[in-house]
């Protein structure tokens, strides 16, 4: 473990040193991640132009969720979303170099070219989550408060989880990164919205199937005193922590499946 984290230190640092020796390049970059994602939370204050509630939540409690779920899915893909190359590294063969150094393969694949560039999304919806908090009318009481940063980390678990289950299955169907990005950013961009838009069952399926709902849905009901459209136990609410450990597990036994019955290319 300690090998493992000292390993993923060094190669990203290496390539941050890389990024900033370019740093005009570096910025534009930024920016350009900035905007883009920028551009999503635009199309909420569209719709909210055109209705004052959307799914009976306003605009600070749908911002709210835009926040949490966007800067969780910016802290996994800023730490982990190079793992979902792992299907390139398969076909050209280099993976093999990687299993030959003295450092755990995930360490490597991870920290392969650290793009400091997202920094971009996560500062844009970091921004969009601080601004829904000076909007929301919310007695902030003790768990309230321990939420918040439960939700963000939490939620950034069950990201992370995901980009990793996502790279052990490519090793298996390489080319299978799409598919990936269906639940992490798919799933980024459908916890933005509150629950009460979607179909029950679609609701069912991100919370006991692929618990996505578990990123900021059932935390931000509790913090925004709103009522489940599941009727779960009020516990629920405070179960992200139990399910991201319960992804991440997942995560780490397929991902040793994976390396473990990998077989070389033999390129």
């Amino acid at each position: 473990m300690v090998d493992g984290v000292r390993g993923y230190l060094f190669i990203a640092a290496m390539w941050m040193r890389s990024t900033l020796t370019y740093r005009t390049s570096f910025v534009l970059l930024t920016l350009a991640q900035l905007v883009t994602s920028g551009l999503d939370f635009v199309v909420i204050a569209v719709m909210f132009a055109h209705t004052d509630t959307l799914g009976g939540f306003e605009l600070g409690e749908v911002a709210f969720l835009y926040g949490t779920s966007g800067v969780a899915l910016g802290l996994a893909d800023l730490l982990v979303g190079s793992a979902q190359q792992v299907g390139r590294r398969i076909r050209d063969g280099s993976l093999d170099v990687l299993l030959v150094r003295p450092v755990p393969v995930f360490a490597q694949v991870a920290a392969d070219r650290f793009a400091l560039r997202r920094l971009g999304r996560l500062t844009q919806t970091g921004a969009a989550l601080a601004w829904s908090l000076v909007l929301l009318d919310v007695d902030w009481t003790w768990d309230r408060v321990l939420l918040l940063p439960w939700m963000l980390l939490s939620g950034t678990a069950i990201f992370a989880g995901i980009y990793v289950l996502g790279a052990a299955f490519q090793f298996w169907a390489a080319d299978a990164a799409e598919v990936q990005n269906a639940f992490t950013h798919g799933g980024n961009t459908l916890t933005q919205f509150p629950p009460h838009v979607f179909a029950r069952d679609l609701v069912r399926g991100v919370t006991f199937v692929v618990p996505l709902a578990f990123v900021n849905w059932m935390p931000a009901l509790h913090v925004l005193d709103r009522p489940d459209p599941l009727g779960l136990p009020a516990f629920a609410d405070f179960a992200s922590p139990v399910v991201a450990a319960a992804v991440c597990g997942v995560a780490a036994l397929a991902w040793r499946a994976a390396v473990r019955g990998y077989r070389s290319t033999g390129s």
